[in-house]
């Protein structure tokens, strides 16, 4: 149990005082009037101060009034406390403190986060109220205590829900994009940015566009998936339903972040070796799609380079791609360290000062780094005497930041109105509805050899959970995340479930990990004595129960940032259990709490039934549970690629023609590769079965700029109520480059009861059926395209043909 932090009482009376002598401060200059707030407390309302004069008018009188200093400190991120602020409230020094001119945003401010490599305990996260209460004192400092009294924007983590103490918690987001379900995933943006105004912050990093294409890479966990389609289509979801609520939506991680060489992420993170076509087509898809369709207020900046020059430093990604082609209006935040890495990893720039010109001008408006902000502003202000940066530039930068602040309607009611309603509008009944919801659909049903699930209580008195995750619980609590909610385990999940009707007992059986891991990978050793009691001892209890439900995979150890792994077998013993638990002739069901694809070869073909699971969410083993005694009827699908070995890779969705072939055929031969993906994209099984018909495509022919309609009836014919994925893909038969095989163009997740029929809608958009041609302009060239419905981009039911005159 971790301990709980305390500040010293007389702290806590001294910050009291200090947030009502702020309000004294502010009665006495009397800056607060109806209808506006005198924020540079010169008696009068300015333009920028008016709240019936025009957003741009307001920022460009804004700018006209503020010093360089000003100007430079709306350009830097402070960390909140416990990072780089040693402060929970404001204090006296403040006034000498490089912010007392104010700060562009205050991140992850007294979130109280729970993390083994980021700790930030705190006494003002909780109750909610109290945090909000916080947020107003810090921010009625800034107002009241800096000359132009500019608000802070607060900006905080969200891709697994809320990074605060007990807010709603969400799963991964690679099981996010298992769901398939966009009105759900819209509901989940919808509860973050609900709680983030409650509990007064104004921006949400949120949601991860990245494309997960290299399976190794240790950040799949924090992604939808591999197909840009998709992505694209969820993460839009995310940006309307966060910005619903009134903050800011920041779009993570601007370009090319994904796939650094060889998949490495730690100290690496560099040179991803993708195409310029490519590029467009699969890793800024997401982004373009979703600036144009859900304008969100911010864009984090990645660290990496692309093609030699790194995406921080570059005009051509920061300024020509993101807001001249994509339309972006708000502000740019650079990852951590993106600015440094300049100079210290690229080395394109000579010191840090160039580094920070570089990123300037390419058109980055705030930095963000675990320093002092100072590190960057006091850089940024040599620059501008120097006459080596133009105060255009730096008017320029500091109206984006600022425009987002005047949208945010910080210049209008800067505080949380009212901070105990907080109490009531953070993780209600209703989110955990949603959360739990959401864990459900995630669920991918891989392998059910003769229907052994869902398993009957009746048929199985004595259950072994056995596994390194059987108890395990930190894979439900992420540095991206809500802390301090309760976790189940799968074990108290499973025995809250067959409650009196079974006995189920518990082995560990082995470890997460062996003690030469990862190097046992390519050199195995023989196992421990301690390690073979352990497998001797799961193995004992087996013989004596009805069935074995092993809980195998990753931990968060083992998957994540900075976490890329070189091979992808189950980490450890864990095969060796699961080949022992198999041995004893008693069923087996594995369970996989996992972050990205693993190579569960011998798994697949010999264990009889198999559930991912991703990682879950803090209800994993209620969930879980629910699901393998059929409560929950698993309608998750893969949205990536399981390769067989990571010899395959790169092995994924969408891909070229003949990129994935085998060996046979035409100027082929030989038998020294295996073959096809072990499970493929968009694949995933029920309790039910399902059939497509009447596939119905209008118009057949028809112009470049017109609109495809297409329907096709799914009908449940089993006898369990149960989800589906009906999955659109197009295929352009002729293009003057080469496409794709096919792309995901479309999929609606449907609830069928027994026996019912329903017609699914598509709508084909000029842009779904686009290329980049050879002068790499987006156009619709004229030819026939295919339509096909299928469970997964390997399992086709159906397919009509339309042509474009």
């Amino acid at each position: 149990m971790r301990n709980k932090y305390y500040l010293p009482q007389v702290f806590v009376v001294s910050a009291l005082s200090l947030s009502f002598s702020l309000a004294a401060s502010a009665q006495e200059k009397n800056i607060y009037h109806k209808g506006w707030i005198d924020f540079n407390k010169n008696g009068k309302m300015d333009v920028f101060e008016d709240p019936s004069q025009t957003i741009d008018k307001r920022v460009a009188d804004l700018v006209s009034q503020m010093t360089v200093e000003e100007k430079t400190c709306q350009m830097a991120t402070l960390y909140g406390y416990k990072r780089v602020l040693k402060d929970e409230m404001p204090v006296p020094n403040w006034k000498n403190e490089v912010w007392k001119d104010g700060i562009a945003n205050i991140d992850e401010e007294l979130n109280n986060l729970t993390s083994h490599t980021d700790d930030a305990p705190t006494q003002y996260s909780y109750p909610f109220s109290k945090h909000a209460s916080a947020i107003n004192t810090i921010q009625k400092w800034f107002v009241e205590e800096t000359r132009m009294g500019i608000p802070v924007d607060f900006t905080n983590e969200g891709i697994h829900g809320l990074n605060h103490d007990r807010a709603t918690p969400l799963p991964a987001p690679i099981s996010i994009g298992s769901t398939f379900d966009k009105e759900l995933v819209y509901q989940a943006g919808k509860t973050v940015g609900r709680e983030a105004k409650a509990l007064g912050y104004t921006n949400v990093y949120a949601p991860i566009l990245d494309p997960a294409r290299d399976q190794r890479w240790g950040r799949v966990v924090e992604c939808y998936g591999e197909d840009p389609f998709h992505i694209a289509e969820m993460g839009k979801q995310m940006v309307l339903g966060i910005q619903e609520g009134g903050v800011a939506s920041t779009l993570k991680h601007f370009a090319v972040y994904s796939v650094p060489k060889g998949g490495r992420d730690g100290s690496a993170r560099t040179d991803p070796h993708v195409a310029p076509r490519e590029m467009h087509q699969l890793y800024l898809y997401p982004f373009r799609r979703v600036i144009l369709e859900a304008h969100p207020m911010g864009v984090m900046s990645s660290y990496n380079d692309w093609d030699g020059v790194p995406i921080t430093g570059s005009y051509y990604f920061l300024t020509q791609l993101l807001r001249q082609q994509f339309g972006f209006d708000g502000y740019v935040v650079s990852d951590s360290e993106a600015v440094e890495f300049l100079y210290s990893k690229h080395h394109v720039a000579a010191d840090y000062k160039e580094a920070v010109r570089q990123a300037v001008e390419a058109g980055l408006n705030v930095r963000t780094n675990f320093t002092m902000p100072q590190t960057f502003i006091m850089p940024l202000r040599e620059l501008i005497k120097e006459n080596r940066i133009s105060m255009k530039i730096i008017d320029t930068r500091v109206s984006e930041v600022l425009k987002v602040k005047f949208r945010l309607g910080l210049f209008d009611s800067p505080y949380v109105k009212d901070p105990k309603a907080a109490d009531k509008i953070v993780h209600t009944d209703a989110d955990k509805a949603m959360s739990l919801k959401m864990n459900r659909e995630s669920m991918v049903l891989l392998k059910n050899a003769d229907n052994l699930l869902p398993l009957d209580k009746k048929k199985y008195p004595n259950i072994l959970v056995t596994g390194p995750l059987a108890k395990e619980t930190n894979y439900a609590v992420s540095r991206y995340g809500p802390s301090h909610n309760p976790v189940t385990t799968v074990l108290d999940g499973i025995k809250n479930y067959v409650g009196g009707d079974a006995k189920v007992s518990y082995a560990k059986g082995c470890d997460m990990i062996d003690a030469t891991w990862p190097e046992s990978e390519i050199i195995e050793t023989p196992l421990t004595a301690q390690e073979q009691a352990g497998v001797d001892s799961a193995v004992a209890q087996a013989k004596q129960s009805d069935i074995v439900i092993a809980v195998v995979g990753e931990d968060v150890d083992r998957v994540g940032e900075s976490l890329s792994r070189t091979g992808l077998n189950l980490p450890g013993r864990q095969l060796k259990l699961i080949q022992a638990l198999q041995a004893t002739g008693k069923p087996v069901v594995m369970v996989m709490i996992n972050g990205q694809p693993l190579t569960i070869n011998w798994e697949n073909k010999y264990v009889p039934a198999i559930l991912e699971a991703w990682f879950p969410s803090v209800q994993s083993g209620q969930v879980i549970a629910e699901t393998l005694f059929g409560d929950n009827n698993p309608g998750g699908r893969l949205p990536i690629t399981f390769p067989k070995t990571t010899g395959q890779l790169e092995y994924n969705f969408p891909f070229k023609p003949s990129s994935q072939a085998e060996q046979g055929g035409q100027n082929s031969w030989g038998k020294t590769s295996v073959k096809g993906a072990l499970y493929p994209y968009g694949y995933g099984l029920s309790y039910t079965t399902f059939e497509y018909s009447n596939l119905q495509v209008s118009p057949e022919k028809g112009n470049s700029q017109g609109l495809v309609q297409v329907s096709v009836d799914v009908t449940n014919t089993g006898q369990r109520k149960g989800d589906d994925v009906v999955q659109l893909y197009l295929k352009d038969e002729v293009s003057s480059v080469t496409t794709y095989e096919y792309d995901l163009r479309g999929f609606d997740r449907v609830t069928l009861n027994p026996g019912e029929k329903k017609t699914i809608q598509f709508t084909l958009h000029p842009d779904d059926l686009a290329l980049l041609d050879k002068n790499m302009n987006w156009t619709v060239e004229p030819g026939k395209f295919q339509v096909m419905i299928g469970s997964s981009s390997v399992d086709i039911k159906l397919k009509k043909e339309f042509e474009v005159e």
